[in-house]
């Protein structure tokens, strides 16, 4: 699957704490913020709220799609 860097900007005590787990788990830094923004990601698509506000902004994006492509 092709990837993508980006950075992020963490407090120092949550950068520490970040490390300190990757350490623990013997597994790269990165490993355990793909790990978190995955659960973060499923999280978000298992919850009917949000999923409720995704349909209602991507309804408005068509609607001003729609303006714009006239």
């Amino acid at each position: 699957m092709p990837s993508k860097a980006i950075s992020i900007r963490l407090p120092d005590q949550m950068a520490t704490e970040l490390a300190a787990i990757a350490r623990t788990e013997d597994v790269p830094v990165s490993e355990v913020v793909r790990q978190a923004v995955e659960n973060y990601i499923a999280s978000r698509f298992a919850d009917k709220d949000f999923q409720q506000r995704l349909k209602r902004h991507l309804e408005e994006e068509v609607e001003i799609l729609e303006r714009l492509s006239k």
